[in-house]
Parts: C-alpha cells; sequence; structure tokens
C-alpha cells in the first residue's frame, strides 16, 4: 500500500506561485490550519484560493493570530479570491481598493454545487439563484461566460464545475488510507472539496490504522485524498 502519511511541509512542498487551491471550513472552523502554516511557512505568491470565506484576521474575538485563510491574505500570498463571505475580513477590502486582490463573490449554494459538481463529474449545476440579475450577463470567476437555459418554462443560470490545483482538506479522525469524518462544523466545505482538486490534502486530528475503526465511522472514502498529516489541533468555534 502507498504510505500517505506526510509531514505537513512535505504536504504542501508541491504547491507553486500561480496555482489555485481549495481551502475547507468556515471562517477558520473546520479550516486545516496547520497546512495553511506551513504554506505561509513555504512563502509561495500569487495564488487564486477558492474557500467560503477570507479567513479571520489577528485580534478578532482575540485571538493572537489570523486564522485560516486569514493567514494566506495576511502574508500576501493571494491574488485572487473567491468566495462568499468576505466581510469579517477587511485585509478583502483593503486588497480590492488597493488594486492588488481580485474578489468573485459567488452565493454560497452556487459555490457548494459548482465545487460538487467537480468532484462528482457534472458538466455544470442549474441554479435560479442570478436569474434576471446582472449575474446573466457577468463572467464567472474565471471568466467564464453565463448561460441561462429554460426547462418547463423556469430559467436558470447554468454555472460551470470549479476545480483547484490543491484541495487542503481537514478531518476529525481519519485511517491510514485516508477514508475520514469530520466532526459538527467542521464539516463545512471539507466533504464537498475532498476529489474537487488534482491533488487532495487532509490534515486529521487522529489517525488510526485501517480497519481500526467501524467503516461506518467514515463519510469520505480515501480514495479521493493523496496525502494525510496527522496532528491537527482540536477545533475551535
Amino acid at each position: 500500500m502507498i504510505n500517505k502519511i506526510k509531514t505537513a511541509d512535505e504536504a504542501v512542498s508541491g504547491i507553486k506561485d500561480g496555482m489555485t487551491i481549495m481551502v475547507g471550513g468556515f471562517l477558520g472552523t473546520g479550516t486545516p490550519e496547520c497546512l495553511i502554516d506551513a504554506l505561509v511557512k513555504k512563502g509561495v505568491k500569487h495564488l487564486t484560493v477558492i474557500g467560503n470565506d477570507g479567513g479571520l484576521p489577528v485580534g478578532t474575538y482575540g485571538a493572537k493570530t489570523a486564522r485560516g485563510i486569514g493567514k494566506l491574505l495576511e502574508a500576501g500570498m493571494v491574488d485572487h479570491i473567491i468566495a462568499s463571505h468576505v466581510g469579517m475580513n477587511p485585509l478583502i477590502g483593503d486588497g480590492m481598493v488597493a488594486g492588488t486582490l481580485k474578489c468573485t463573490l459567488v452565493p454560497q449554494g452556487t459555490l457548494a454545487e459548482k465545487i460538487r459538481a467537480a468532484n462528482y463529474g457534472l458538466g455544470g449545476v442549474l441554479t435560479p439563484t442570478g436569474v434576471g440579475t446582472p449575474m446573466e450577463e457577468e463572467l464567472d470567476e474565471l471568466d467564464r461566460p453565463k448561460k441561462v437555459l429554460e426547462i418547463e418554462g423556469r430559467k436558470y443560470l447554468l454555472e460551470m464545475p470549479l476545480r483547484a490545483d490543491y484541495a487542503l482538506c481537514r478531518a476529525s479522525i481519519c485511517d491510514k488510507f485516508g477514508n475520514f469524518r469530520c466532526d459538527k462544523a467542521t464539516k463545512n466545505f471539507n466533504y464537498v472539496m475532498a476529489g474537487a482538486a488534482d491533488h487532495v490534502i487532509l490534515a486529521s486530528e487522529k489517525v488510526v490504522e485501517i480497519g481500526e475503526a467501524d467503516p461506518d465511522t467514515f463519510v469520505v472514502a480515501g480514495v479521493v485524498v493523496d496525502t494525510i498529516v496527522e496532528g491537527e489541533p482540536k477545533w475551535q468555534i
């Protein structure tokens, strides 16, 4: 069996300048912080980052460091962020005003479905969200034109799949093959992103031997996971 276990530094070693990465979690909850820290240490630049939000800046809720994607923004590593909720991190607005950061807002449900479409090999998804608004005429986050389709008398926007070079995901428990589960709020985007990238890195609180845990413990199959990092800190809200 291929050994998928690596250190955080080894796991992110393939991420290069200009790549597109997905990051699981919601405002830091469910984000693989050990992978983010290793990526900041590596110092790559000009990333396109896909996530629910921009993480949290230092000082939020008394935090001594930024959380999640906020660490990448703080380090000036991001050129383009594709997200749904960015109001909690003023670095995004500052970057947009300064012209150093591009931000593409995608409705949260649409963002999840675009990622899921890439994960499951779908050609796209149809949604009524945005019909009758300027979204019909706008290009999407990858500069692809939108299409409006009418089905049984109702109009829908065709949203294309959204895929990345790397997906950084977080688990509460996994086995050494990569079968994993996320507890409580840490589920956010981790399940849907695993499989929607060319390379999937999973940081887990706990790693067990194959067969040690009941198979029903796990939600996502390890076949979509390329690399496993053990020792992710306990999640916080």
